[in-house]
């Protein structure tokens, strides 16, 4: 089985880093670029490119909210056809930074509260699926299962790939716990290793309350802004090459 392991990159801005892209970029098969609003800029948006079409990693747009103070966590009052223009010119932005590096964009994944926005919205979501497929129809969609995301794409005849978040917490119905509250983001190597093998051996993970539920998903998500982040994506690379699975990005999982 193949199985994409993702993180979002280049989520700093000018000499700012937030985590060790390099050394990330080692790890995963798959890149989530930050766009330019809520973090990243020309410069780094054009590393990160040459980073992953050097190590063969797929390349995805990974647009927020204009809040570089909040992090693209707090959301904002935007109208629909505003939302879409901010995902035009982000994705534009760096479909032709990647263009210009000989290499294709291949996934688009939303950020926080702009995610969380058009999850909550089926309007909304149509728009801007439709959005997407207008620039690039071969655009995968990155997506929490059972989300309106993921049914909004499907509806507009994108496809999708869902994600597993192996840093942080779920409760019964599947939904993730809100970052305000305490253990929210896993940090512990030991939670996460035991994590990734439950899911991976059953499809499964343990929610806050200790149910059991499903979580049917292809991809694997590392926060890079979880302290850590780098130790623990080498953990879950290795536990995925342990069971047997191959890492490999979006395009070849779905393929």
């Amino acid at each position: 089985m193949k199985i994409d392991l993702n993180s979002d990159m280049g989520e700093g801005f000018g000499p700012y880093r937030l985590c060790d892209d390099e050394a990330l970029m080692d790890v995963v098969s798959s890149a989530n670029i930050a766009c330019g609003f809520h973090a990243g800029d020309p410069d780094t948006m054009a590393r990160m490119v040459r980073l992953a079409k050097a190590r063969g990693v797929g390349i995805g747009a990974h647009p927020g909210f204009p809040d570089r103070l909040g992090f693209g966590r707090r959301e904002m009052p935007v109208e629909a056809d505003e939302m879409r223009q901010q995902v035009l010119y982000q994705l534009g932005a760096l479909t032709a930074i990647a263009k210009g590096e000989g290499v294709p964009v291949a996934h688009i994944g939303f950020h926080a509260a702009m995610g969380n926005m058009i999850n909550r919205d089926p309007a909304l979501a149509d728009l801007i699926m439709q959005t997407i497929r207008s620039v690039d129809p071969e655009l995968i969609v990155f997506s929490m299962p059972n989300s309106e995301i993921e049914r909004a794409a499907t509806r507009a005849g994108l496809r999708t790939l869902t994600l597993f978040l192996v840093d942080r917490a779920y409760d019964a119905a599947g939904q993730l716990v809100s970052r305000k509250l305490p253990n929210s983001v896993l940090k512990e190597e030991a939670t996460v290793r035991a994590r990734v093998r439950q899911f991976l051996e059953s499809g499964t993970v343990t929610t806050t309350d200790n149910q059991t539920i499903e979580v049917r998903a292809r991809s694997i998500l590392v926060h890079s802004d979880t302290p850590s982040s780098l130790e623990l994506a080498r953990i879950v690379r290795s536990e995925i090459e342990a069971a047997g699975a191959t890492i490999a990005p979006a395009r070849e999982v779905l393929a």
